[in-house]
């Protein structure tokens, strides 16, 4: 079900009576930004905080966000730019109020910034943050568990997908310019996977903790300096060289869908240097994300399978990515190897 465009006011009231330093409230606003929670900004007589409500399914138990939280707590305490949660008058970072789970954190001034408002220093530097992430978060989680392979996606059920994801945009009234580009993008990749599907990667182990969702609106600049990393939702084990591919893809893609790969050259060395991680490990993962991509359709999925349009303005440069990495393959993957 499509989500509604009317965002509810949360309990503020009820709330800040649990933070009792935080003073009296003077106004709730929306953050516009953010795909899967809701963040207000509220201003007290004391100051400006981050409200989070946390509406994900898969992470807004209680048990999830206290481990996310205290996960940061202990980042913070290491230096990494997080804002960890406050904690309520009983030592408690998770308020739950009807049966919705909320968190406080202090407000972050800043910007988000897209790859292209970075300078090679600055893609440099971005590389260097999220290998500090990564070494500090073996630092501060438990052992990841052992044996818990990821399988690739396996190209008779994206063809299945595509056949599906077709009929929906061809069906969809009123029929626009975005549902032809879908049908093109579809047919596009159809044949690209069938030319493609030999080259399937084989499972790859899961690593280490990751952040699960590092890009450019989980991230706040203040000048040139990254400011918070922000929206540890998704924190999780998983093969950490693929964050860090999947995050340049992300940040460095331009709207056409290539990629800037002088940054991302730049970033790559930087993020080995910190990890340790070798040519190979960023190489195959490469090859991982590649085959991600290439077999991926969430912002379609979204459009019209949940009815939900705030990623459509995601999906030309997304949809574009995967025929320009798959024509220059060599030079991507060497971007993030050499």
């Amino acid at each position: 079900m499509p989500r509604s465009s009317v965002t509810p006011t949360p309990p503020v009231g009820v709330l800040l009576r649990r933070y009792a330093a935080a003073g009296e409230p003077l106004s709730c606003e929306p953050v516009t930004q953010g795909l899967l929670n809701r963040g207000y900004r509220l201003s007290t007589t004391r100051g400006a905080y981050f409200l989070k409500q946390h509406l994900d399914a898969p992470t807004a138990d209680r048990a999830t966000i206290v481990r996310q939280h205290r996960a940061t707590q202990r980042l913070h305490d290491l230096g990494l730019p997080v804002a960890p949660p406050l904690a309520d008058s009983r030592g408690r970072t998770v308020a739950v109020v009807d049966g919705l789970c909320y968190a406080l954190h202090p407000w972050v001034d800043g910007r988000h910034r897209h790859g292209t408002q970075l300078s090679t220093g600055g893609s440099r530097r971005l590389g260097a943050l999220l290998g500090h992430v990564h070494t500090c978060l073996e630092r501060v989680m438990e052992s990841p568990p052992p044996g818990d392979d990821h399988e690739s996606a396996r190209p008779e059920d994206t063809f299945r997908a595509i056949e599906e994801l077709i009929g929906l945009a061809r069906a969809h009234r009123p029929h626009d310019s975005f549902d032809a580009l879908a049908e093109h993008r579809l047919k596009e990749r159809r044949r690209l996977l069938a030319q493609h599907a030999h080259h399937r990667p084989p499972p790859a182990a899961a690593s280490g903790w990751v952040h699960g969702d590092f890009h450019p609106l989980n991230l706040l600049y203040r000048g040139a300096e990254p400011a918070a990393i922000v929206d540890w939702d998704r924190l999780g084990v998983r093969p950490r060289a693929e964050e860090a591919v999947r995050a340049a893809a992300i940040f460095f893609v331009r709207p056409g869908g290539e990629l800037a790969l002088e940054k991302v050259r730049a970033y790559a060395r930087a993020y080995r240097r910190a990890t340790g991680a070798d040519r190979a490990e960023l190489a195959a993962a490469a090859h991982r994300v590649w085959w991600e991509r290439l077999n991926d359709f969430w912002t379609l999925r979204w459009r019209y399978q949940l009815h939900d349009r705030r990623a459509d303005p995601q999906f030309p440069a997304v949809s574009a990515l995967a025929v320009w990495w798959t024509r220059q393959y060599d030079a991507v993957r060497d971007a993030f190897a050499g």
